[in-house]
């Protein structure tokens, strides 16, 4: 029987490596896969997932308003797959892990879903909220705070490193935007502003 997995991290951890390293393995095998990703990540391009490490590999994008059981059940009577890879799954909406949750239950397609827990402020994404309440397996991936400590959330800073505390919670950054840190730390930074 197939299931829905969330692996979940702060930045930095190694998500999208773990992401096309599962796919790869998969597909050395002789097995297919369908990796998905947001448009609204762009920042290795549009249908792309990308490391910090340098891998690559083309996605199937989607948004908010994609019906994501439709597009992996097409894509499965084109040719059968064996893994539906999604990255960025904070980006999901309460509705799209549902329809995850179909493909498990009704395809018997295993999904492995990777993304953020939560946001810059520490609040939950709706994708990972729903991702941690009907996922049949979590698995946390590690980052390291620059203390050394497990980080376990994210602060959003400035041109000037300065912590933000305010604004929309999704917006697309990497490490010119974001710093992973423990919650100490990250507490530390927030009340500094």
């Amino acid at each position: 029987m197939a299931k829905l997995y969330f692996y979940y991290s702060s930045m930095n951890a190694g998500k999208s490596t773990a992401l096309l390293q599962s796919s790869y393995n998969y597909r050395e095998r002789g097995m297919n896969t369908l990796i998905m990703a947001p448009q609204i990540d762009d920042r290795y391009g549009v249908g792309k997932v990308g490391s910090r490490i340098g891998l690559e590999a083309d996605a199937t994008p989607f948004s908010a308003a994609h019906n994501l059981f439709d597009i992996v059940a097409t894509a499965n009577q084109a040719n059968a797959l064996h893994c539906v890879l999604i990255d960025e799954a904070q980006f999901l909406t309460r509705q799209q892990v549902y329809e995850l949750g179909e493909v498990t239950d009704s395809l018997n397609i295993p999904v492995l879903a990777y993304g953020l827990r939560t946001d810059f402020l520490g609040e939950p994404f709706e994708g990972s909220k729903y991702l941690l309440a009907w996922s049949d397996n979590l698995i946390e991936i590690k980052a390291i705070c620059h203390c050394g400590s497990k980080a376990t959330m994210v602060v959003r800073l400035d041109s000037s490193g300065k912590a933000i505390t305010e604004g929309s919670q999704v917006e697309i950054g990497g490490n010119d935007r974001y710093v992973s840190m423990c919650r100490k730390h990250f507490n530390e930074k927030i009340r500094a502003v």
